[in-house]
C-alpha cells in the first residue's frame, strides 16, 4: 500500500513538472509584431488601447507559446482564436478586449 502511494506521489510530480514547465515563459522575437502609431487609430480602437492590448499579448500570450504576427489571420480568424485562449488565462474581459483591438488592428 506505502509503495502504490509513493508511486502514485512521484507520478503527481512528474506531471506538476511538465505542466509547469510547459507554460513557462519563452523569449520570442517582437520585432515581427507591428507597434501601434496614429496611424493605427480606428472608430473603435484608440492609440493607447492598441498599445495596452501589445503589451498584454507580448506578456501574456508569450507565457505558453510563441507569439503569431497579428496580420497573420483574420480578424474573424483572431476573434475565434481568442475566445477560445482567453479562458486559459488570467485576463480580465477588458484586458481580452485590449488584445483583441490589437490583433485586429482595431477592426
Amino acid at each position: 500500500m506505502k509503495s502504490m502511494k509513493f508511486y502514485f506521489l512521484q507520478l503527481l510530480l512528474v506531471m506538476v513538472i511538465i505542466i509547469t514547465a510547459s507554460c513557462t515563459k519563452k523569449g520570442s522575437d517582437t520585432s515581427a509584431l507591428y507597434t501601434p502609431t496614429s496611424a493605427d487609430v480606428t472608430a473603435t480602437a484608440t492609440l493607447l488601447e492598441l498599445q495596452q492590448g501589445r503589451v498584454l499579448y507580448i506578456d501574456n500570450c508569450n507565457a505558453c507559446h510563441q507569439l503569431v504576427s497579428p496580420d497573420t489571420y483574420s480578424s474573424s480568424d483572431w476573434r475565434s482564436i481568442l475566445s477560445n485562449m482567453a479562458p486559459r488565462t488570467n485576463l480580465s474581459p477588458s484586458e481580452v478586449q485590449l488584445v483583441t483591438k490589437y490583433v485586429t488592428r482595431g477592426n
